[in-house]
């Protein structure tokens, strides 16, 4: 007799089947009959579960979703640069009453330039008898002083690297400064609230170190430096840059909001956004999830800065028929959740970047995971009832 056969040859004629798992059997119900609807029913109940946690991934994958941070705007361009000094755009910086100042990698001495954010036109000139071998970066101190970094080394074979100091009122200072590890080509350099410039390297690998001086800065030093964290970055899609898709993941930028509480590292084709903790530390940073911010189409893009509303500025130098532009993202630092926690999760091995992820696959997987256990403890719970009713 087929299984269930009892149940239906006892069905008035047109009423509904009974159902053995409706719920406890009635007191005319055979206990055989109970026993092999069993591992029916409990095969039922995996089955609603199953149903009821693909369901809620469903519906959580689109919350989680909701969490991301908004698209960031389009660049938007506020002027060209025509002036031949800043042909070679590397680093800007934007001082406490909103002036924009800029400086390129060449030149003899240090001279920074302050622009028209209109036009792109010098307005004013700071300069200072010190010659760089590669100045590649510009950053802000909390007091005001410039950070001209020095740091260029394409052949990896100097055996210091520099940071120039340009205070508001009296002489530059120079500080030698040696890696713990070997040569490193080194475009970006950021200032935390305490005042200590932080190093950020250029590696194609795709994993940058940051490097901090290992106690106070001696003039004219050298200082050595510890590696004191690294950071990476995912595919991106964004185009720009002279060296095609190896451009996503080298740095060429860095900079800190007036308030030091978001950072940004650039690479040719984007600048990735952090949230600063509350401890200041740019280094533990570095280890939070970013908000990416495409600056597509650039030539050589290697400047970055923000201004006093959290506007992000971005400046490339020419190359070839690509003119160097001084662009911004209005918004962008506000694109980063509000808060921050004070210690930082710590960072996974360094890897090479990995994919990207849509917005919905972390949630995806956690319904998914949770499908699976309570699809394994729903048959768990199947099996144990067999074998105590068999």
């Amino acid at each position: 007799m087929p299984r269930g056969a009892e149940r239906r040859e006892t069905r008035t004629p047109g009423a509904p089947a009974a159902d053995p798992c409706a719920g406890s059997p009635g007191p005319s119900a055979p206990a055989a009959a109970d026993r092999r609807a069993a591992p029916v029913c409990a095969g039922r109940r995996a089955a609603r579960l199953l149903g009821l946690g693909l369901l809620a991934a469903l519906l959580v994958a689109p919350a989680f979703a909701g969490l991301a941070a908004a698209a960031p705007a389009a660049p938007e361009t506020l002027c060209t640069v025509r002036d031949p000094r800043l042909l070679e755009l590397s680093g800007l910086a934007v001082d406490g009453s909103g002036g924009i100042w800029a400086m390129s990698d060449g030149g003899s001495r240090v001279a920074l330039y302050r622009m028209d954010p209109a036009t792109c036109a010098v307005t004013d000139t700071r300069t200072a008898p010190i010659d760089p071998f590669d100045a590649e970066d510009l950053a802000l101190g909390p007091d005001g002083t410039f950070w001209v970094a020095d740091t260029g080394d394409n052949n990896r074979a100097r055996e210091t690297v520099a940071l120039i100091a340009v205070p508001p009122r009296g002489e530059a200072r120079l500080y030698r400064l040696t890696y713990p590890d070997g040569p490193h080509d080194a475009e970006a350099v950021v200032v935390g609230a305490d005042g200590v410039p932080i190093v950020v390297t250029k590696e194609i690998s795709g994993v940058a170190g940051a490097y901090r001086p290992v106690g106070p800065l001696t003039g004219p030093g050298p200082t050595p430096l510890m590696r004191a964290g690294s950071v990476g970055f995912a595919r991106s899609d964004t185009t720009g840059g002279p060296i095609g898709a190896l451009g996503a993941f080298t740095v060429t930028g860095g900079a800190t909001t007036a308030d030091r509480s978001v950072m940004a590292v650039r690479t040719y084709t984007d600048a990735w956004l952090y949230r600063v903790p509350a401890s200041g530390d740019l280094v533990a940073a570095l280890q939070g999830t970013p908000v990416r911010v495409p600056l597509p189409e650039e030539p050589q893009g290697e400047a970055i800065a923000f201004t006093a509303d959290g506007t992000l500025l971005s400046g490339s130098e020419t190359r070839g028929l690509g003119k160097g532009q001084l662009r911004a993202v209005e918004g962008a630092a506000a694109l980063l959740p509000a808060v921050a926690p004070a210690t930082p999760e710590p960072p996974p091995p360094a890897a090479a970047p990995p994919e990207p992820r849509p917005e919905w696959l972390p949630a995806a997987i956690g319904g998914g995971v949770a499908v699976v256990v309570l699809g394994l403890a729903a048959g768990a719970m199947a099996l144990h009832s067999r074998r105590r009713r068999v």
